[in-house]
């Protein structure tokens, strides 16, 4: 039989495998040879985006237009100094000592455009070298980078919510300024109690100082609030407020109403008027709440201009019984329930316990309670600026070179925050924004292994083909490298506007 057909003609298969032949393994073992030939190697070769990011928006210019020093430098400039050191703080280094590890990096001095970071005497002078004045023209330069940033990033926000705190720093030694006061932890031991202010929806630092030992003062935080407000965006509208108990006073107050955008919740200190108050009031079932009942009234403490609305929640305390030994683990569950408790000022009076909070807000209970909750994340944001950007690390006997400190390494903290703007998700819902901490972006985004190389002229920049966060990398970098500074307005790189 003849049957007429075309060779080939039949269907091809699909593949079964992967198109290319994998690559046998790296065998890496005890055996294994190496040397230290390789050039411009680099670990830190995410500091691409932010150089990126400070040579769009004018950096260099805007510190050396601000920023003045008497000081005739000569290894670098005024502006390399601080840089180096901000970035430094930014990979993690908290000393200047430790910035020898980083002194010949590629990365870092092709971005200061230096042979190699200077040792640490010299970076010790040049800091002791500047006058106190310098801390509040950080702060002014942070002021306004961040409208750079907002423009560009297309942030729009016409409501935000300010968290204001303080954290105890543990000092050792003679320091200027260290006094023995409230120290919870290290009971006795001289500290500072900085203040600082954040915006809860960016998590930024907003304004703050390096304050001594002693508790604040009632001017002294009203100071601190007025400009903390003073130093937001003039597109914002509404501004609230929140503070814990060691901003309860009537400055407090009085600054937060100076300003007729401004609404505030502080939580109350316990007196014994307020609490002849709370034994008065007019008790309901707290629905909404973990608390048992709920109240609220008009009332004046004591030396305040007129009465203002206190809210309550109550507590049933439970029928004591006689307690077993605790283990060692017993011992630390309840140390972290007395921290809970010493945090959201409950006031132990039998038979209940209260927590009273202060506002001119007209919500109710439930939502003004609901709202100061959300306070908490300001204190983790505290935890990581003391842990990762070098703020617990005091590092001169003057209280003035500290103050200077506190402010590049809060700058160092700033850095990590506007580049999760840049980086964030399209989305116009800024309380879905999330947050990603130093340790984490350092991990993903800045210790990644590169290659600088020079051809012809030119210079770039080899990262690993395995690398996992190349789409957000180049998301970045496009956006970053759109950005057009001019006469100081700034066309938006990313839609929708956050708001």
């Amino acid at each position: 039989m003849v049957i007429h057909k075309k060779k080939h003609s039949e269907k091809t298969r699909a593949s079964q495998g992967l198109g290319a032949t994998p690559s046998e393994a790296n065998k890496i073992k005890a055996s294994t040879s190496y040397d230290f030939t390789a050039k411009n190697l680099t670990a830190i070769g995410g500091f691409l985006p932010v150089a990126t990011m400070l040579e769009k928006l004018g950096f260099q210019s805007l510190v050396e237009e601000t920023l003045t020093s008497c000081r005739v430098t000569r290894v670098m400039n005024l502006y390399k100094f601080m840089l180096g050191i901000v970035l430094g703080f930014y990979v993690g280094f908290q000393r200047l000592n430790q910035l020898q590890f980083i002194a010949r990096d590629p990365m870092l001095t092709g971005i200061l455009g230096v042979d190699k970071l200077p040792p640490q005497s010299t970076l010790w002078r040049f800091l002791d070298g500047l006058f106190v004045h310098v801390a509040g023209q950080l702060l002014k330069v942070q002021q306004v980078f961040r409208l750079r940033v907002w423009d560009a990033a297309n942030v729009r926000l016409e409501t935000v919510t300010i968290d204001t705190d303080t954290t105890v720093q543990t000092v050792y030694g003679k320091k200027q300024g260290a006094r023995k006061s409230y120290n919870p932890k290290n009971k006795g031991k001289l500290s500072y109690q900085p203040i600082l202010t954040f915006i809860a929806e960016t998590r930024e630092y907003l304004y703050g100082e390096l304050h001594n030992g002693h508790r604040p003062s009632g001017k002294q935080i009203k100071a601190h609030i007025q400009k903390a407000i003073a130093s937001l965006p003039a597109g914002v509208r509404h501004i609230y407020g929140r503070d814990d108990s060691g901003f309860y006073c009537q400055e407090a107050v009085e600054a937060y109403e100076e300003d007729p955008r401004c609404k505030f919740v502080i939580c109350a200190h316990k007196t014994s008027r307020l609490v002849e108050q709370l034994e008065k009031a007019d008790w309901k079932k707290s629905r909404k709440t973990d608390a048992d009942e709920e109240c609220e009234f008009d009332y004046q403490p004591q030396g305040w201009a007129k009465a203002y609305r206190f809210v309550a929640l109550r507590y049933e305390k439970a029928p004591e019984t006689r307690k077993p030994a605790k283990s060692k683990r017993g011992q630390h569950s309840e140390a972290a329930e007395e921290k809970d408790r010493e945090q959201y000022q409950l006031f132990d009076t039998a038979p209940y316990e209260y927590r009273v909070f202060v506002t001119n807000m007209t919500d109710t209970v439930a939502y003004v309670v609901w709202f100061y909750r959300q306070r908490a994340g300001a204190e983790n944001l505290i935890k990581e600026a003391n842990a990762e950007a070098g703020l617990a690390a005091i590092p001169s006997k003057r209280f003035d070179t500290n103050q200077i400190h506190f402010q590049l390494a809060m700058l160092a903290y700033n850095l990590n925050c506007w580049l999760i703007l840049f980086n964030r998700e399209p989305q116009a819902d800024a309380t879905k924004l999330k947050h990603t901490t130093m340790a984490i972006a350092r991990l993903r985004f800045l210790f990644i292994a590169a290659k600088i190389w020079h051809h012809a002229g030119s210079t770039g920049i080899h990262y690993s083909d395995q690398y996992q966060e190349q789409g957000l990398f180049d998301r970045l970098m496009s956006r970053l490298r759109a950005i057009q500074l001019r006469d100081d307005a700034i066309a938006p790189v990313m839609q929708p506007a956050l708001k």
